[in-house]
């Protein structure tokens, strides 16, 4: 299977702050033009930037890489999952979203099955995903158990699902790098990040990316 990536226009930085999720996007709605570096802890407070000069990656090049974030919520069985401990050193593409969104989360998710189906089984099966109700009133454990089994019924590894209360979800938030959800959960971050087995991401993908591009990205950073 060819190894060769696939490269998407590069974007005025406007438009890339706003698709990778640095200012938060509301399913179906435009950002509302707020701050960027807001809850960013990886990074002392500073601004995230988000391409590389050297344009490494079919997604979104990450200047600094983001660290795997540390934090534990509720699994679709209703048991504590340690996010760092149980992901750690393995390829993992994280998302915040709800499930009731009616078009970005779902379509993220598309992507990110589909691109698993065009993988090697081999690497399909080390590729953990993690999908982080941004929504905690709505979407419990068996809500988000329902929800994703739409999407990695055939998979070799099923998708996570995770919830919590509020307080918690909002330290998640924090501890990836990505900006608090707002209006109930409905406005969240776009930002599909991909953590290699160094526990860094270097890359991220929007709405604008493929499921091509992830697949490029994850035979990338797995070395496959």
């Amino acid at each position: 299977m060819s190894s060769a990536v696939h490269r998407r226009p590069r974007r005025a930085l406007t438009a890339l702050l706003l698709a990778a999720g640095l200012l938060a996007a509301g399913c179906g709605e435009s950002a509302d033009g707020g701050s960027t570096d807001e809850g960013h802890d990886h990074t002392g407070g500073a601004p995230a930037a988000v391409e590389a000069p050297e344009d490494t990656f079919a997604g979104i090049d990450l200047k600094e890489p983001y660290r795997r974030p540390s934090f534990t919520l509720t699994d679709t069985t209703g048991a504590p999952y340690d996010f760092a401990q149980t992901t750690g050193g393995r390829p993992t593409l994280l998302f915040f979203g709800y499930t009731e969104c009616p078009d970005v989360c779902p379509t993220t998710m598309a992507d990110v099955a589909v691109a698993l189906r065009g993988v090697d089984r081999a690497l399909a099966e080390q590729v953990q995903v993690v999908f982080v109700t941004t929504d905690p009133a709505t979407d419990t454990p068996a809500v988000l158990g329902e929800y994703l089994g739409r999407f990695d019924a055939d998979l070799p590894t099923p998708f996570v699902g995770l919830t919590g209360d509020q307080a918690a979800i909002d330290r998640a938030q924090l501890a990836a790098g990505v900006p608090q959800a707002e209006d109930g959960g409905r406005m969240h971050s776009t930002l599909l990040l991909l953590y290699g087995q160094d526990d860094e991401a270097r890359v991220a993908f929007d709405a604008e990316n493929t499921a091509r591009d992830i697949a490029d990205d994850l035979r990338q950073v797995a070395g496959a």
